[in-house]
């Protein structure tokens, strides 16, 4: 677990969050939302007084990275890549999270690497990673100023044959029904989206269509509710396009394999981040994914032979 309990002794009463800066190395800011999140236990109950003081034993929740060996697909000085598997985590969601990117990074290279974007954890593909602070504000400006280049593949229903240019405003909701789940839909008051769609190989036994999607915007599930609204929904998709029954379902975590398989034609959402380009301190990158998508999107539309052969 990445996550553990551990003992702390302070010999003379000292104000909590200078103690954590002091031992575990931590800024003010960090120290204060451990305190916050109620990360420290005095006497068993969490103390959460972000100015308080301690003396004596506690006990404080700290983040210990474990390694599953995935290796980087790019080392440099300051950055790295790695090819996230679909349904793995970047970020932790909360203590209890078992096992997310963020445990391979600071396990290899430290507590200052970090992450510098955010793909979904049904999207697999490309994730940069910076391996220390200054390169992590650099990396992440260049991504909020859209000066990285991102293409993703994905696999779609029905025969698309035309490229496509999908200008669609995006708006963040809630679905009552869904336990509040965060969705987004197409809506005039939502944030102007661009997505540039190519179809690439049209698969007629499966009538699926193998494209590639450059995101000119980076809004939250974008790609997904384009094709979804363009009536080419990205297979393997629990959310768009699905029924309110089944997306409780699935954000509930009670879907299997072969039922969602029934539902959306695949095990998995059908979409990749395939490749970064971008230019950081005077030298220019074209990252690209090590991984055969087509190959793992055809053996989870195929989940049911595969199994049993």
């Amino acid at each position: 677990m990445p996550f553990m309990l551990k003992k702390h002794f302070a010999k003379e009463k000292t104000k909590l969050f200078l103690y954590l800066m002091k031992e575990l190395g931590c800024t003010q800011k960090e120290a204060q939302r451990m305190i916050a999140k109620g990360r420290v236990f005095v006497d068993g109950e969490a103390f959460v007084k972000t100015g308080g003081y301690v003396e004596g034993a506690f006990e404080v929740v700290e983040f210990v990275p474990a390694t599953r060996g995935l290796e980087p697909i790019i080392e440099e000085q300051h950055f790295v890549a790695y090819d996230k598997p679909t349904g793995v985590l970047v970020h932790p969601q909360n203590r209890h999270t078992e096992y997310t990117i963020i445990d391979e990074l600071k396990h290899r290279y430290g507590k200052d690497a970090n992450i510098t974007h955010r793909i979904d954890q049904e999207t697999s593909g490309i994730i940069l990673c910076a391996t220390n602070k200054q390169a992590e504000r650099d990396i992440k400006s260049l991504f909020e100023n859209r000066q990285i280049d991102k293409s993703y593949l994905a696999v779609v229903a029905g025969k698309l044959q035309n490229p496509l240019i999908i200008e669609e405003p995006l708006l963040v909701t809630k679905h009552q029904a869904t336990n509040l789940k965060t969705l987004v839909v197409v809506d005039k008051k939502g944030k102007p989206s661009k997505t540039e769609i190519v179809p690439l190989r049209y698969f007629e036994h499966i009538d699926a269509t193998l494209v590639e999607a450059k995101p000119h915007t980076g809004r939250q599930h974008q790609i997904r509710v384009h094709l979804f609204h363009v009536k080419h929904p990205i297979i393997g998709d629990p959310v768009y396009g699905q029924s309110v029954e089944n997306m409780v379902k699935y954000f509930d975590r009670n879907l299997t394999k072969e039922e969602r398989l029934k539902n959306t034609r695949s095990t998995r959402l059908l979409l990749h981040a395939n490749t970064l380009s971008f230019e950081l301190y005077g030298k220019n990158y074209h990252i690209q994914s090590k991984v055969d998508f087509v190959n793992e999107a055809l053996k989870s539309i195929d989940y049911v032979s595969c199994e049993t052969r």
